[in-house]
């Protein structure tokens, strides 16, 4: 599966919107930093209620049960986004295409960037990559982009190993070391 260098970065995005706990402005403000979001203007409350409700919106795509419950999702998601595809080459990136509005707030870039992303996953018939962390207690999301889908912890290092450390630990018990 080929994915551009700009949808990779929006599913980066989304996926860290699902993962942050978004507890108050600066939180918000740091995300907006992190992913490099301008033009939105000043961030007020407003902009925090907006953005939790995309990201339990976008949550809902992510743990859709099937293509067709996401797909209305997706569709109901971006449409009240007023997605307005333009091509644009801001910042020294390459040509590329945004979804949301010039002028739009964060919450509609967010709807209409990521919903576009995550529905470009749908189209390709992709939608079984987006994931939640296998580790007990984890549960975050994570895209999995691996070339055979075989990705199970949203970070190899920390979930993942400590689940392989403990296992080794388990084995090395039982077999009386």
């Amino acid at each position: 599966m080929l994915i551009n260098h700009d949808t990779r970065r929006t599913l980066d995005s989304v996926v860290d919107l699902l993962n942050t706990d978004l507890d108050g402005l600066p939180a918000l403000r740091g995300f907006a930093e992190r992913h490099e979001i301008n033009g939105i203007g000043a961030l007020g409350e407003q902009d925090l209620a907006a953005v939790r409700s995309i990201r339990d919106r976008l949550t809902q795509v992510f743990d859709a049960p099937a293509a067709p419950t996401a797909a209305g999702l997706l569709n109901a998601l971006v449409a009240e986004a007023g997605t307005t595809p333009r091509l644009t080459n801001h910042d020294g990136h390459p040509w590329h295409v945004h979804y949301f509005a010039p002028g739009a707030s964060l919450a509609e870039h967010l709807a209409a960037d990521g919903g576009m992303a995550l529905a470009f996953l749908l189209v390709e018939g992709e939608l079984e990559r987006l994931r939640r962390c296998a580790a007990p207690g984890c549960g975050r999301a994570f895209v999995d982009l691996s070339r055979n889908r075989s990705r199970r912890y949203c970070d190899g290092r920390t979930c993942g190993n400590r689940l392989h450390v403990a296992a080794y630990r388990a084995r090395r018990r039982e077999a009386g070391d």
